[in-house]
């Protein structure tokens, strides 16, 4: 069945790739981020299945403002994908008011501003799904400098439990998935505000292919959360089993 699907942070990395796999599939979608020429880049690879919309998802009126298209020029909209985020480099005791504030609106508001406008259209149809990009980071302090993004993604986490358990309660058909990828191989790095450290070449990454293709088995079969690598699940269970040690053993390592 072909669905349609809004994807945000869509013009380059795991928002282009998904909208990429979606497109192939025979999917129609949606594509919204503030590089207008990037997006249309998206676009021509997936031919006449993507529309592209410019949009700010940090301004709550821009947010409706591609439902309100989206729906217009889609129909109606099947599954819609918080997927923009902005990381940052900078440790907990040296962040200012102002980083923060980007942090939290970037990767936390415009998500909150994405489920507000979307869910009462999926709560009309009696069915649809909201997809949140989180991190694994949100879940496990690996990457202490990334700080107020893993604050703002753990935030994230807490929004989208809520909801997926307020709408369980009278809307069943409505789904909210939370996808958690670790490293990826893209140019977020690059954009992190103050640059990011150089990480050793055997690092493990994920491309941002496989971790599309874990949000589209997700849409496929509709799920609570995912881990996209398999790995990082076994991870955050021997965190919460015993934090004090696990972070003792993590500062000992550097």
């Amino acid at each position: 069945m072909v669905k349609h699907i809004v994807i945000t942070g869509a013009s380059g990395g795991i928002g282009a790739a998904l909208a990429i796999q979606l497109g192939a599939a025979g999917h129609r979608v949606a594509l919204a981020a503030r590089r207008e020429r990037e997006l249309q880049a998206v676009a021509t690879r997936i031919g006449s299945g993507a529309i592209v919309i410019p949009t700010d998802v940090t301004k709550r009126i821009e947010v409706e403002r591609l439902r309100d298209r989206a729906i217009a020029e889609l129909g109606h909209v099947d599954v819609w994908v918080n997927n923009a985020g902005r990381g940052i480099t900078k440790a907990v005791l040296d962040l200012t008011d102002d980083e923060f504030d980007l942090m939290m609106t970037v990767n936390v508001k415009s998500a909150l501003y994405g489920m507000q406008a979307i869910v009462p259209h999926f709560i009309g149809r009696g069915r649809g799904q909201v997809v949140n990009v989180s991190s694994f980071l949100s879940r496990v302090p690996f990457a202490t400098y990334r700080s107020a993004y893993n604050a703002a993604k753990a935030a994230l986490n807490a929004l989208t439990a809520n909801a997926r358990v307020d709408l369980a309660r009278a809307h069943p058909g409505v789904h909210v998935t939370l996808v958690m990828p670790g490293l990826v191989s893209t140019d977020f790095q690059d954009h992190a505000v103050g640059g990011s450290p150089r990480l050793p070449p055997s690092t493990p990454a994920q491309t941002a292919e496989e971790v599309a293709d874990a949000i589209v088995r997700a849409i496929e079969h509709p799920v609570a959360e995912v881990y996209t690598s398999p790995q990082q699940k076994a991870v955050a269970l021997k965190y919460f089993e015993d934090v004090g040690t696990f972070e003792r053993e993590a500062a000992a390592r550097g």
